[in-house]
């Protein structure tokens, strides 16, 4: 069962079971895979759809944020509470040993020996790690690798 189908069943099965909160989030989740099909004129694939999601999962933390600082704790906890549904359909996140691992093994992998070989590394691991580590704070790894 691929990602969209899993989401449309859980959204008939919050229909059922009168879930709004969760329904209203999935509905969310399904009109930005939506969107974006549209616009890209495709059918997204899994991985793709992973994407749309970590995208969504990072506009919920950039709000928590602003909202935090406006003093709107309101506003911030239903951002929150969306985060926490669409997490539910994120891969598990990897462990800081297993980034360490796919770093090296994508180096050794590219030959990668300077700063100036980091993109071929980046999209190395960002291949085997898509949705399940924060790329930001990967590439900020393997460019200390790198330069170290």
């Amino acid at each position: 069962m691929t990602l969209k189908q899993q989401l449309t069943e859980d959204m008939k099965t919050a229909m059922r079971g009168g879930l709004k909160d969760r329904l209203a989030v999935i509905r969310l989740i399904l009109a930005a895979i939506k969107q974006r099909e549209v616009d890209e004129r495709i059918e997204l694939d899994d991985v793709q759809t992973l994407s749309v999601l970590e995208k969504m999962v990072k506009q919920r933390k950039d709000s928590i944020s602003q909202f935090e600082a406006a003093s709107r704790q309101d506003l911030a906890d239903i951002e929150r509470a969306e985060m926490v549904v669409i997490e539910g359909y994120l891969p598990a996140k990897l462990s800081d040993e297993e980034v360490d691992a796919l770093i090296t093994a994508a180096i050794a992998d590219t030959g990668a020996s300077s700063a100036r070989d980091m993109g071929k590394v980046v999209a190395a691991v960002k291949e085997k790690a898509a949705g399940r580590a924060d790329m930001g704070l990967v590439s900020g790894r393997i460019k200390a690798r790198l330069a170290g």
